[in-house]
């Protein structure tokens, strides 16, 4: 019975040890909100807490700021613009720092993004102000300003 009981315990606490998926790190990380609440308007939440592995290049809500609000309002109500540029964040497969090449790169919109690694990484002229964020299906990569497809 003892040995019952402590393999139970050790089986509940490997998994509240399990990592969390792309969409439960950034919002546990704090510094995401306006990118959880834009994942929730374009419907892509379940997408992103999905298999994977995505690499996401995810802009902080200092990022959004920058953006004029009525721009951003207008924006998060176009459901298919909104959908358009947070997939062009996204990269399938998990691509860490120290794994990125310059040059471009397909994301899942379907456009290209533009990678460089001199004096840092950026991408399409973003910095990656905070890299390897890792999630249990991928991995995020905080970047200081949000990336329009063209």
């Amino acid at each position: 019975m003892k040995k019952l009981i402590i393999a139970a315990a050790l089986c509940a606490s490997a998994v509240a040890a399990q990592a969390k998926d792309i969409v439960d790190t950034a919002v546990a990380a704090g510094s995401f909100k306006t990118l959880a609440t834009a994942l929730q308007a374009a419907g892509l939440v379940d997408t992103l807490k999905g298999k994977g592995p995505f690499t996401v290049f995810a802009p902080t809500d200092e990022a959004f700021a920058k953006i004029p609000k009525a721009d951003l309002d207008a924006l998060l109500k176009d459901k298919a613009k909104l959908t358009a540029v947070l997939t062009y964040h996204v990269v399938s497969g998990k691509v860490m720092a120290k794994d990125v090449k310059a040059g471009k790169v397909k994301t899942v919109q379907g456009g290209e993004l533009t990678l460089a690694t001199t004096g840092g990484v950026t991408v399409n002229g973003a910095k990656v102000i905070s890299a390897d964020v890792v999630a249990d299906n991928g991995v995020i990569h905080v970047i200081d300003t949000v990336v329009l497809p063209k």
